[in-house]
């Protein structure tokens, strides 16, 4: 391990045995692979609980902007005055940004892959992290519905391959979902959701099946909003008005959706429906259509709602909006 600084980890539940809390008081350098909306949001809350962060993208651009998007959300804390301005500061100066991931990941003790949710992306990926990372380097994957013990399998430590689910937005939300791959050691598992929860976060530790829980029970239910939308059942607007009033949801389906991009929620149903081999996780032809026109949701502009920049209206986007009365 690194020994250059003192692990931020100190307070240690009462509950931790004596390995994990060792483990737990090395370590001092994690690498984040990925700077779009999980990777920013990874280092964030990393930094901000004393890691030293390194953030790695193939662009610098990309990383000069997930910084600026880390700062103006920590800015949102201290004006909610849940962050001090000197607390952001110093969260900020542990983040290091990387192009090259040797240089990245040389020193690292954990490293979270945050990439597009690609099958051939990732095992490309762990591939090179398996090359180039120390021997003791703990390899996490964010990946929201991929086999864990696949992606191991391309390594020589699938012992140390495990998934750690973070909910967007990362610094909100409280859940990681851990997934244990097949030979994945009880010790990282052990590691992880401590370390989880030194995080201020809420693990819940889960066997590796397609879409792993979260999204096994989440994405075929938007995928049902997107069939009875398809079908003309009813609209946009009535079919989330309806799960956030009769359900209780904070956020409809179709604008979830569109939070989570369209691109990703096909992915994760294709995941689904191969994995599983039934028909009834097939992605709706709607869905597909929309991804394959660019119609991606927010981070497109538009998907089930149209998004202008600088306002908060939620607005139906035209091809859905065929309301004919008040």
């Amino acid at each position: 391990m690194v020994q250059t600084q003192e692990s931020p980890v100190k307070i240690m539940s009462a509950g931790q045995n004596e390995k994990t809390k060792e483990m737990l008081q090395q370590l001092k350098v994690v690498t984040v692979i990925g700077s779009g909306t999980m990777g920013n949001g990874i280092c964030h809350v990393f930094a901000q609980h004393g890691f030293e962060v390194h953030m790695m993208d193939i662009k610098q651009e990309a990383l000069d902007k997930a910084v600026s998007t880390i700062s103006k959300n920590m800015d949102r804390q201290v004006a909610k005055s849940s962050l001090s301005e000197e607390a952001k500061k110093e969260a900020l100066s542990r983040i290091t940004t990387y192009t090259d991931m040797a240089a990245a990941v040389k020193d690292a003790d954990v490293v979270v892959e945050a990439a597009t949710e690609n099958i051939d992306l990732k095992i490309k990926i762990f591939q090179e992290l398996d090359r180039l990372c120390p021997e003791h380097t703990i390899l996490a994957t964010n990946t929201s519905s991929i086999s864990i013990t696949r992606i191991g399998s391309y390594t020589k430590r699938p012992g140390k391959v495990i998934g750690m689910h973070f909910m967007n937005p990362v610094p909100v939300m409280r859940l990681v979902e851990i997934i244990n791959g097949y030979a994945t050691d009880n010790a990282v598992t052990q590691l992880i959701h401590d370390l989880s929860a030194y995080l201020g976060k809420v693990p819940c530790v889960v066997a590796d099946y397609p879409g792993f829980i979260s999204n096994r029970i989440l994405m075929p239910l938007i995928n049902e909003a997107i069939l009875a939308l398809q079908e003309g059942v009813a609209g946009v607007e009535e079919i989330d008005t309806i799960m956030k009033l009769g359900m209780a949801h904070p956020m409809g389906p179709l604008q979830l959706a569109d939070f989570i991009g369209l691109d990703t929620c096909y992915s994760i149903m294709h995941v689904l429906h191969m994995g599983f081999g039934n028909q009834k996780y097939a992605p709706a032809t709607l869905l597909a259509n929309m991804v394959q026109a660019g119609y991606l949701g927010v981070k497109s502009g538009e998907g089930f709602y149209k998004y202008t920049v600088g306002s908060k209206d939620l607005v139906v986007s035209e091809r859905f909006d065929t309301k004919k009365w008040k």
